[in-house]
């Protein structure tokens, strides 16, 4: 079973959205964690509710600190706008995924956010042939 991390600063979007989409996708086929490098004290309240949209409740995930340990485990490391702060290792498969920070944003505006990481996630589930 692969291991995939989701990496932004906060870890209270983003990478929340996109280890969601990929653990309620997958089934179970994957280890999804996610992580940042300077992790909130909560969730993104507007992430928590775009993503109920979907029938996907994250309210009781928690941002958590990204550690040298949790990228070793990795396969696949995603980053999204954390810079140089995920350490690089060898023969692991690493993507940097573009997203707009959805910090400060009203639901209207997290929306394509969400739309665009769902796509992401089916995307490397394609490519990690997981269907």
């Amino acid at each position: 079973m692969p291991t995939v991390l989701f990496v932004c600063v906060h870890n209270a979007g983003r990478s929340q959205m996109a280890a969601a989409f990929l653990q309620h996708l997958a089934g179970g086929r994957v280890d999804v964690r996610s992580a940042g490098s300077e992790p909130a004290e909560q969730l993104n309240p507007v992430v928590v509710a775009a993503m109920l949209e979907e029938d996907i409740d994250i309210r009781s995930e928690q941002p958590a600190l990204l550690s040298t340990d949790a990228v070793r485990a990795a396969d696949v490391v995603i980053t999204m706008g954390c810079g140089d702060a995920c350490p690089v290792f060898p023969g692991k498969r690493y993507e940097d995924w573009e997203l707009t920070d959805p910090a400060g944003l009203d639901l209207d505006a997290v929306r394509p956010i969400r739309d665009d990481v769902r796509a992401r996630v089916q995307h490397l589930m394609a490519g990690l042939a997981i269907s």
